[in-house]
């Protein structure tokens, strides 16, 4: 059944298929986390001004991670169930999927751009901006908040090319967008003089490519599912499964802008600007951890929800432990080398001796848990992509609104430094979610591999 690029998750090596699936999806999360990253990177450095203008950038993540969760919300809820639709045969069910999905993002888009634009700078100053970052962030804010289509479009479709099985050419749409980032970024920042404003623009200059590419794809001869005008119109029956197993996706990144709000107001508080700008250091250094992650699986959920929608159950636990073993031993790895080198990581996004130096204290504390993340994320995804909506949600607010929110606010009031209980909020909370999650996920494994489950919730 092999077609061009595309993948059959149904026989052959498992371990085969999950390393073609798993390594074009991880370079892809990569390659798509150099979007803010490099203009991290490019604005830390702009002299005079870049310490300040990156704690300015930073301050804009909870919008930027709203409108991700979003675009999460149709992406990682429809491809599932499309891959689930695709393995019981109905093509014509998963084509209908993917279009009132694609509908779904372009309203969204209308909404979020019109709210973001006008509320930008009450809610920045909500978060922690002071009198010298504000004017960042609302210039880079604005700006990228115009893009937000282009940026739902590419979030939220890409997953439907992943999980037909094209996991390299799902790859390309993140790698042609961020190397296009990355060469405008100097160019508008430095040559053309734009700073944060020509950073943004960058952004979504790039994105917009990477949207027309993907609807490219969607559109011709070469994908199995094709994006059909006459499937999107939205039907309930359809679109509603779909949001109910995405909530998960989007409670776990939309919370995320929360722990951002959180983490920002209590360190502006307690620490100042200097503690903002390192906490948008360490944002972007757990970046480098999660987001590999979730390329690892990407990869794995096409061979985990076909098989299991094909009743292979056998192919299903080998490509779980699989992607598990994968997920643990990457972050485990990353741990290290995070504890002990620390200056190197908070080096690569400042030249500011003293934001560094903050950085590599905070990094040891925040972080020191990151190894336990892999344990996690693998169950709690393996949950998504075995349609288990219910429960992933849960989970998925489990480590951040039941654990990490309330212990931000509650340590300080138990410990001399402030800061430091602010950041020890962060390991402690990793720890104990990745203890429930993965035993929680087990104890349903071992149930499903006795058939005690199906397909539906």
């Amino acid at each position: 059944m092999a077609q061009g690029n595309k993948q059959d998750m149904g026989s052959g090596s498992v371990k085969k298929l999950m390393v073609q699936m798993a390594v074009p999806a991880i370079c892809g999360q990569v390659v798509n986390l150099l979007y803010n990253v490099v203009d991290r990177i490019y604005i830390g450095h702009i002299p005079e001004i870049g310490g300040t203008a990156l704690t300015g950038v930073g301050l804009f993540t909870p919008i930027l991670m709203l409108i991700t969760a979003f675009a999460m919300l149709a992406g990682a809820g429809g491809a599932p169930r499309a891959a689930i639709a695709m393995g019981k045969g109905d093509r014509d069910g998963a084509e209908k999927i993917m279009a009132n999905c694609f509908t779904v993002l372009l309203g969204l888009s209308v909404v979020l751009t019109a709210v973001f634009w006008f509320a930008a700078p009450t809610l920045l100053r909500l978060f922690g901006a002071s009198d010298a970052t504000l004017p960042y962030s609302v210039a880079y804010g604005r700006i990228y908040i115009l893009g937000s289509v282009f940026v739902l479009i590419v979030m939220g479709m890409n997953t439907f090319i992943t999980t037909q099985g094209f996991a390299k050419f799902s790859m390309l749409t993140t790698v042609i967008g961020a190397g296009i980032n990355i060469v405008l970024d100097p160019i508008f920042i430095f040559v053309f003089g734009m700073g944060v404003e020509g950073a943004a623009l960058a952004t979504v200059l790039s994105q917009t490519v990477s949207a027309v590419w993907i609807l490219t794809f969607l559109t011709g001869k070469k994908t199995i599912l094709k994006l059909k005008l006459s499937n999107m119109p939205l039907d309930p029956k359809v679109i509603l499964p779909c949001l109910a197993l995405g909530i998960s996706s989007f409670v776990m990144v939309s919370t995320e802008s929360i722990l951002s709000i959180s983490f920002t107001s209590s360190l502006q508080r307690f620490g100042g600007d200097l503690a903002v700008g390192a906490m948008t250091v360490l944002t972007s250094i757990n970046q480098l951890v999660t987001m590999p992650l979730s390329g690892v699986c990407q990869g794995g959920q096409p061979l985990i929800s076909y098989n299991y929608g094909a009743g292979k159950l056998d192919r299903v636990k080998e490509a779980f432990f699989c992607q598990f073993g994968i997920c643990v031993a990457y972050t485990t790895a990353f741990w290290l080398l995070l504890m002990i080198f620390p200056n190197v990581f908070a080096g690569i996004f400042t030249n500011d001796t003293a934001l560094v130096d903050y950085t590599a204290w905070a990094l040891r504390i925040f972080l020191a848990g990151v190894f336990s993340v892999g344990f996690q994320i693998s169950c709690q995804q393996a949950f998504m992509a075995l349609g288990q909506a219910k429960v992933s949600l849960l989970l998925a607010c489990l480590r951040k609104l039941i654990l990490l929110i309330p212990l931000i606010f509650i340590l300080p009031l138990f410990m001399e430094d402030k800061v430091f209980a602010v950041f020890v909020a962060e390991p402690v909370s990793d720890i104990l979610a990745a203890v429930v999650t993965t035993a929680t996920f087990f104890v349903f494994f071992r149930k499903l591999m006795k058939g005690s489950h199906t397909g539906k919730e």
